[in-house]
């Protein structure tokens, strides 16, 4: 099998559709053809794999091909090239292939195929190619590709090393390894939707089918029909066709008639099922970009399976801030069917859709200076590549620019809730900073009033108390609302402190260790956050407390003042900032 599978190009056949990885259906075959026309060496291919269950293989056989009696012998020998070691299957045998290709008769030509035990319990697939190339052009999109390589497989190992025979110290060896034990599931084939049909596949379906009836071949060889719609759209179909019709009796001009009613009857099939992709998964696509990016955030989504001209599509998307090697601005990754584009990149959906249809200053991101990361994954039966190089997804396809917007504006979301926790977080350390900040010199003139304040009660035990002038009196007397009044400290109140004062009890430290006290209980305690905001801690869950009647914090008021402090004889405490004095100095 390794010789047709490597050395025949356009060997494959379409009995259905399946989403694959590679874009010109020739996979490794390509490489092989590059040898050949670079350095003219053969290949080396080592595998040694567990193939499927016997008899799942032998009924998809059966239903494929008319040969049961080689398939049968052919299942027998897979049994018996498979054991189980460690609790896990291995093959018993491990085959090494040396071929070429003959371009003129698209055929293999076999230098060596060997087997021998499989005496490491190896499992996998090696392939040395030796090709020639200009490695100082072309270094840079090696690399890239490589890297975004290594994002979209996170399961997978690897490695590339380099060397330089001419000066050692341009050599370079960078690898990349496993992360995940996670392997998304395999694509499955499935039949071909109405909605995707053409003339050319018509006709070939026709040629193939062992159908003997129209309803017949509707319902078993395309998807989503089932006999009673089948039936209906033969009704559609006009009085040149019948249910029990054999299909090979449509000649060009009803098979034109017969594609046009199956693309335009939606209403009587279902959409396809995207069931049988293989997207990555948020989890990997995570775990690639941490590896390989090391972002600062992330914030992956995925959104809902969609379709368009009866191709069913998924779309994966993350969003990445800060990282290694990371530019200032956007910069987008593009994955098709999980493999890397590297180019054309501004005419692709992602690139448009990140840089036009995204307003990022609406989520607190800075699309200029911020160093943005945005990975797109794309996997369908079909990809609409635009070009004859396959490297862009145009921008024409409303369902596929939708959706990569839709999975893009949900990681913006995750995003901005993140940030709004951090700058929240950070609002409130500056707080604290300012607040600690101003404490030392709040606490030296706090301190200074109080003992000009008890050095004026000293002096009035000695010398009899003081008398306001009647304008202060009258002015004081008429003054305030009810809630500076309750505000006003009591004669015993001022007393107390004073006391405290005099006695030593109360000094600048004693009042700086309190105003240090106060402003972390506050400050941790959510103050200057809406009562139904979050306060974000270590774990971001707490919530703020509601101010009540079991709360012990007291309110701040600032009480305005109508009289110059200089012609009302009131005590003044200068400062760069401010000027302080007390209300009832």
């Amino acid at each position: 099998a390794i010789p047709d599978l490597l050395g025949r190009v356009l060997s494959g056949s379409k009995y259905g559709v399946r989403q694959t990885r590679g874009k010109f259906g020739l996979g490794a075959k390509m490489a092989l053809i590059w040898s050949k026309k670079s350095t003219g060496v053969p290949i080396r291919i080592k595998t040694s794999h567990v193939s499927a269950d016997a008899n799942k293989r032998k009924k998809k056989r059966k239903s494929d091909s008319d040969d049961d009696d080689d398939d049968e012998e052919e299942e027998d020998d897979v049994g018996k090239n498979n054991e189980i070691v460690g609790g896990r299957k291995v093959g018993k045998i491990i085959s090494t292939c040396v071929l070429d290709i003959d371009i003129y008769k698209n055929q293999p030509r076999v230098i060596q195929h060997t087997q021998e035990p499989n005496t490491e319990q190896w499992i996998g697939t090696e392939i040395q190619v030796l090709v020639a190339g200009n490695w100082t052009t072309y270094k840079s999109r090696v690399v890239q590709y490589l890297r975004q390589l290594a994002i979209i497989t996170p399961y997978a190992r690897l490695e590339m090393t380099y060397s330089n025979r001419s000066d050692e110290k341009k050599g370079m060896n960078f690898k990349f390894e496993r992360r995940s034990e996670q392997m998304p599931p395999a694509a499955r084939e499935v039949k071909h939707h109405p909605s995707s049909v053409n003339n050319l596949l018509v006709q070939q379906l026709l040629e193939r089918t062992n159908a003997k009836t129209l309803v017949k071949f509707l319902t078993n060889d395309l998807s989503g029909i089932t006999p009673a719609s089948a039936r209906r759209l033969i009704e559609r179909l006009g009085n040149s066709f019948e249910p029990d019709m054999d299909p090979a009796d449509l000649d060009d001009k009803l098979v034109t008639r017969f594609v046009q009613v199956l693309r335009s009857a939606d209403d009587l099939f279902k959409s396809p099922d995207g069931g049988c992709l293989s997207p990555l998964g948020e989890y990997n696509l995570n775990l690639g970009i941490q590896k390989v990016v090391e972002p600062d955030i992330i914030a992956t989504a995925r959104d809902k399976p969609g379709a368009y001209d009866g191709h069913p599509f998924i779309v994966e998307a993350a969003v990445s801030l800060g990282g290694k090697d990371a530019k200032e601005g956007i910069t987008v990754v593009r994955f098709a069917n999980r493999i890397p584009l590297l180019f054309e990149g501004g005419a692709d959906v992602a690139t448009r859709v990140a840089n036009g249809k995204i307003k990022w200053s609406s989520y607190k991101i800075d699309h200029k200076r911020d160093k943005i990361g945005v990975f797109v994954s794309i996997v369908s039966t079909k990809v609409p590549f635009k070009g004859t190089g396959k490297e862009y997804i145009g921008d024409d396809i409303i369902e596929i620019q939708q959706s990569v917007k839709r999975a893009l504006q949900n990681c913006c979301q995750q995003l901005r809730a993140h940030l709004t926790k951090k700058n929240a977080l950070r609002d409130v350390k500056e707080r604290k900073s300012r607040l600690l900040k101003y404490i030392p010199d709040v606490s030296r003139s706090v301190f200074g009033i109080l003992e000009a304040m008890q050095k004026r009660k000293s002096e009035e035990a000695e010398s009899g108390p003081r008398y306001s002038s009647p304008r202060k009196r009258i002015a004081g007397a008429g003054a305030g609302s009810s809630r500076q009044q309750h505000l006003k400290p009591t004669e015993s109140e001022v007393f107390s402190v004073l006391e405290r004062v005099s006695n030593g009890d109360l000094t600048e430290d004693t009042i700086k260790e309190h105003l240090v006290e106060a402003v972390e209980e506050n400050v941790n305690a959510g103050l200057g956050f809406d009562e139904n905001e979050e306060v974000f801690g270590k774990v971001g869950t707490s919530k703020s407390k509601k101010v009540g009647e079991d709360d012990d914090r007291q309110a701040v008021y600032l009480v305005p003042i109508y009289d110059d402090p200089k012609t009302a004889g009131k005590v003044v405490i200068r400062h760069p900032l401010f000027d302080f004095f007390p209300l009832n100095a």
